[in-house]
């Protein structure tokens, strides 16, 4: 006699056999049947009972942007289904894989205005790379097994809607998933004809450059050796930030307005782009319009997406960067190449002079100094969305086997909480921090209680400064308007987490941060630090003014005098500096 299953303990199974470990989100009456099957396997796979059903999405997707595996989150029919879109959101608009399993009412009670019901499919239509809901218990392994398969080969979201009954239903226990017919995708070897052109344009140029994006995130070895073969300083996308250490001398760190210096005026001053696995939307706007563009990508779509290429690599990164490699002649380095790297480290010092400022209230300086001094080799970063991003692109020095994620090309608020559980129930044993402004945090700060309620040790920091920063700053360097709609009003948040049961600090100095960080280790309960923030805006390095050249000396004097930049030099100085030795060493 075959043993029979309920068609939801089916569908847990196939996510376990797909190595599943964590299941994100919030029981409702329609999900029942699959809560039987959640507490039937919980020994299988881990169930995370989030706040809210947008944390476990967020969660999801940020277990994908960590570790390259399917997440996996669920919501009851009706309002736990909508609560799911803005994480799902966010893993369309990074390409990451999830699965959704959302809940519907009992077949008889479906299109009959019954008690939450409502038509889930055409709400998932635009976010989901696939999108079914199952008319048979029978069908419930297999299609659970069709959309991992999915997310996966599509790098984005699948939705599977099971209604109640089906979940309840028995079914026999014999689907055995393709878990091993999954594959990595081979992509193809570049054109010899685009090789050959691409190292010809690389000869011809005079300011070369490497732009790349987290399609080139295993090739950082390529890229150091490109850079360092035909001298070309290396410019990421933001979401790029780690696959170089930061300390790597021609890594100029990101460019936009988040970047550093040295990355957003590099690209101005370029004639040659070798773009590797980059589609960032900004792009259009980041760099010298007449420059030529090498662009290597494994997806044909996105080949002049952003811009005209001159010369389109349907490929994959690293082979397609060792293709250039071989064919390639040195370089030796350019007056641009040298003048990008001097241009880093008048940035990089000018940062450093403020690590130990006593300006009141902290700058983000001495706070970031501190961080970087504690977080280990292994440390894993959730990042929210706003000035946090701008100050952690630029301060935080990543290395070693360091992860981080954010909210990328969709941009959610509130996105750090849930994906710091996910890092820790991913990885148990590293140092885990969640860094959010306050705008960000009181987005989901309820997720602090499901840290509480799992024991994780998560260090929770909040910058406060009592605005949307990011939005401030926009309003006041892009639109020039009033400022509207941005202040946020001071909040104990120290106060308020220690309510939910998490060891709470205030920090207003450089000293109260070390002592908060090294507390913090003496605890296995979550900890949050609420930094009271100077409301000072970051540099903006969108909207720069520091060369009396070309630009106007009273605009110039003003810039300097806001952001303290008097020690700051433009790149056109360090071109200068550099043009006039390669004249006198000739």
């Amino acid at each position: 006699m075959v043993e029979t299953i309920s068609g939801s303990d089916a569908v847990l199974k196939v996510l376990e056999q797909w190595g599943v470990k964590n299941i994100y989100g919030l029981p409702g009456g329609s999900f029942d049947s699959t809560m039987n099957a959640i507490h039937n396997q919980k020994k299988q796979i881990n169930y995370v009972q989030v706040r809210h059903e947008e944390a476990g999405a967020i969660a999801a997707a940020a277990t994908a942007k960590l570790t390259g595996k399917v997440g996996v989150c669920f919501g009851s029919a009706g309002p736990g289904a909508v609560h799911l879109l803005n994480g799902l959101y966010d893993a369309k608009s990074d390409g990451v894989p999830v699965v959704a399993l959302v809940a519907q009412v009992p077949t008889g009670s479906m299109n009959m205005d019954f008690f939450q019901a409502m038509d889930e499919e055409p709400i998932f239509d635009d976010v989901a790379v696939w999108n079914r809901t199952a008319m048979t218990a029978d069908a419930l392994p297999r299609m659970t097994d069709e959309a991992i398969r999915q997310a996966y080969m599509k790098h984005g979201v699948a939705v599977l809607t099971i209604p109640k009954d089906l979940g309840w239903a028995q079914i026999n226990n014999t689907y055995q998933p393709n878990v091993k017919s999954h594959q990595t995708p081979v992509y193809p070897s570049p054109r010899p004809e685009d090789v050959e052109e691409a190292v010809k344009l690389i000869k011809e140029a005079k300011s070369p450059m490497i732009y790349f994006g987290i399609g080139a995130k295993d090739a950082a070895d390529e890229l150091k050796e490109a850079s360092e073969k035909f001298k070309m300083p290396l410019v990421s996308s933001f979401l790029a930030k780690g696959i170089l250490p930061d300390d790597y001398p021609a890594y100029l760190g990101s460019t936009g307005r988040v970047a550093p210096k040295a990355g957003s005026e590099a690209g101005f001053s370029t004639d040659l782009i070798l773009w590797v696995g980059n589609n960032v939307p900004f792009s259009i706007f980041l760099f010298n319009k007449h420059a030529k563009v090498i662009q290597i990508d494994i997806q044909s779509e996105k080949l002049g997406e952003r811009r005209h290429n001159d010369v389109s690599m349907l490929a994959d990164s690293k082979v397609a960067l060792d293709a250039i490699l071989e064919a390639g002649e040195t370089r030796q380095p350019s007056a641009f190449y040298q003048a990008c790297l001097a241009d880093k480290e008048n940035w990089n010092s000018w940062l450093d002079s403020f690590k130990d400022s006593d300006q009141m209230p902290v700058r983000p300086e001495p706070i970031f100094d501190v961080l970087n001094q504690t977080a280990s080799n292994k440390a894993v970063f959730a990042v929210d969305v706003g000035n946090v991003d701008i100050n952690f692109d630029r301060l935080i020095n990543m290395h070693d086997d360091q992860k981080w994620a954010t909210s990328g090309i969709y941009a959610t608020m509130g996105f750090a909480l849930p994906a710091s559980i996910a890092a820790k129930l991913e990885y148990p044993d590293r140092d885990v921090y969640s860094l959010s402004g306050d705008g960000g945090f009181a987005m989901l700060m309820e997720e602090v209680m499901t840290q509480v309620k799992y024991g994780l040790h998560i260090v929770n920091i909040i910058f406060t400064n009592e605005t949307l920063g990011f939005i401030e700053a926009e309003q006041t360097d892009d639109t020039h308007q009033p400022l509207s709609g941005v202040d946020l009003p001071d909040t104990n948040w120290a106060e308020v987490t220690k309510g939910m049961g998490a060891v709470s600090y205030t920090v207003h100095t450089k000293e109260d941060m070390q002592k908060a960080l090294k507390d913090a280790e003496n605890t296995d309960k979550p900890v949050v630090i609420d930094v009271k923030l100077t409301h000072e805006m970051p540099l903006t390095t969108q909207h720069m003014f520091l060369d009396t050249s070309w630009q106007d000396k009273d605009k110039v004097a003003e810039y300097v005098k806001k952001y303290q930049a008097q020690d700051l030099k433009p790149l056109s100085y360090f071109l200068k500096e550099a043009e006039n030795h390669q004249l006198q060493t000739n």
